[in-house]
């Protein structure tokens, strides 16, 4: 197994392994760079951590919800399909294979509607949505997680107008799904600037301002500065080069507050790809995780 294999291992070995076999998995949630479109295809390191990710957690989700960076709209909305499409929301400069492949995995319509009741507990006006498919921030790393596409599947939109604090709550209020077994998986992209990406080979080398942001988002995240990582487009350096828009880091705080209120943070990978690419991702969860599953 290679190193971020190991890693992976040790990380969930200590999150939730630690738990009675008769109660159900405290699933961490987990923030991925789903990268560009081409991750299904290419052999780069961050679609074999993907791959191995799922051997690692200690019991199957009983479903999956995706807040994707590809899907936006002016306030929360669930999918609520009983049978996902797949949405090749990407142009045709890209290699025709993609456009053949499918992830049809079933839908959560039940959990749907639990989940906009969720938000709208917190005070988040939402509303399920029963045509909208998978698009490709969620099935790219999800055909690699869990190919087979039998875990049912759905997404909640993000609102890139509304900043990272708002996707902070709007985590802290899904948070109690991961109670009851759903994996919560947040999909961006660690950095994400489509005017540097365009003309990178898979190899190209990685430009210091793109290794200056992601150490600084590291460290933060590691650290636990939440007023910071809030912040990140006053604080970080080069972060309006990364993250020209804000929509590809916005995931990151959703998995953040999907963690609770003082969530603790571990990397489970970090690689290039494209040169401008980061793909790291972490895994949140919160001491009271474990305590709270020894109870049950």
């Amino acid at each position: 197994m290679n190193q971020n294999g190991h890693k992976t291992r040790r990380i969930f070995n200590r999150w939730v392994f630690p738990i009675r076999q008769e109660s159900l998995p405290m699933l961490p949630s987990i923030f991925i760079s789903h990268g560009a479109p081409t991750l299904a295809l290419e052999d780069v390191p961050a679609r074999s951590f993907l791959r191995e990710a799922a051997s690692h957690l200690p019991e199957r989700p009983t479903a999956i919800l995706v807040a994707s960076a590809h899907w936006g709209t002016r306030t929360p909305v669930v999918s609520a399909m009983t049978r996902n499409t797949t949405i090749h929301d990407f142009g045709r400069m890209f290699p025709s294979a993609l456009f053949e492949m499918r992830y049809d995995a079933p839908g959560a319509p039940a959990l749907a509607e639990r989940a906009a009741d969720l938000l709208a507990s917190a005070g988040l006006a939402s509303r399920v949505d029963d045509r909208r498919g998978l698009d490709h921030g969620a099935w790219v790393p999800l055909s690699q997680m869990y190919p087979a596409a039998d875990i049912p599947v759905l997404q909640v939109s993000i609102q890139p107008h509304l900043g990272p604090a708002h996707h902070l709550d709007l985590g802290r209020a899904l948070a109690p799904l991961r109670r009851e077994g759903v994996l919560i998986i947040d999909s961006g992209s660690f950095t994400h600037n489509l005017e540097e990406f365009f003309g990178q080979t898979p190899d190209a080398p990685e430009p210091d301002w793109v290794a200056a942001f992601a150490d600084w988002v590291d460290g933060a995240l590691l650290e636990g500065r939440l007023r910071d990582l809030l912040g990140y487009r006053y604080q970080a350096p080069f972060a309006a080069q990364n993250h020209p828009t804000d929509e590809h880091l916005l995931p990151l705080y959703v998995a953040l507050g999907a963690a609770g209120m003082a969530p603790r943070t571990e990397r489970l990978h970090r690689s290039a790809s494209y040169g401008v690419l980061r793909m790291d991702a972490y895994a949140f969860t919160n001491d009271t995780d474990a305590a709270a599953a020894q109870a049950a």
